[in-house]
């Protein structure tokens, strides 16, 4: 019931950012939407940005992030929301859709590399390249999200897994 009930207030705040921007969204406004109380979308979220995020990752976490194939698929899924996920990127508030990507990936490619090099080995200087890859990674797809109506998404994930130095590739790709 509880992940029906948070599908179903998501589903409602998507069409509510078909609208208007999510500045001008208030939870009040969600739970009419929804018809639920706001009881009920505070034990599901903290916040509407917290909504926002749960949106995203709900795609996100069922995507293998080193597979070229499963993220150029999430990006498609992106591109067909279009809408949202650009009123999403757009939000430049403290609690904004980037912060929540960006934390999201760089703790998914940290906990991907330890698990395939063993933490021990995973020193500062891969630890910073992972970060500065995903800042980059997550810029370049706001801006893909943004303004970019011409690159496909394979194109773009070809892009993003070139750009990784040499020393990331050998963790993730250690075949090719």
């Amino acid at each position: 019931m509880s992940d029906t009930t948070k599908q179903w207030i998501a589903h409602k705040m998507k069409e509510l950012m078909h609208q208007k921007p999510l500045s001008q969204i208030r939870v009040m406004e969600i739970c009419r939407a929804a018809g639920v109380g706001r009881p009920t979308f505070y034990y599901h979220f903290r916040d509407k940005y917290d909504l926002v995020a749960w949106i995203f990752f709900h795609t996100a976490e069922t995507t293998n992030i080193i597979d070229a194939e499963a993220a150029a698929n999430s990006m498609r899924q992106m591109k067909q929301d279009l809408v949202f996920y650009r009123r999403a990127y757009e939000d430049t508030s403290q609690n904004a859709l980037w912060n929540y990507v960006l934390a999201y990936f760089s703790q998914a490619y940290t906990e991907l590399a330890e698990n395939l090099v063993y933490p021990q080995k995973l020193n500062s200087q891969l630890r910073f390249s992972i970060r500065l890859y995903c800042y980059g990674a997550v810029a370049m797809a706001k801006e893909w999200i943004l303004e970019d109506d011409v690159t496909t998404a394979d194109d773009l994930i070809d892009m993003m897994f070139h750009s990784m130095s040499s020393e990331l590739r050998k963790i993730y790709f250690p075949d090719k």
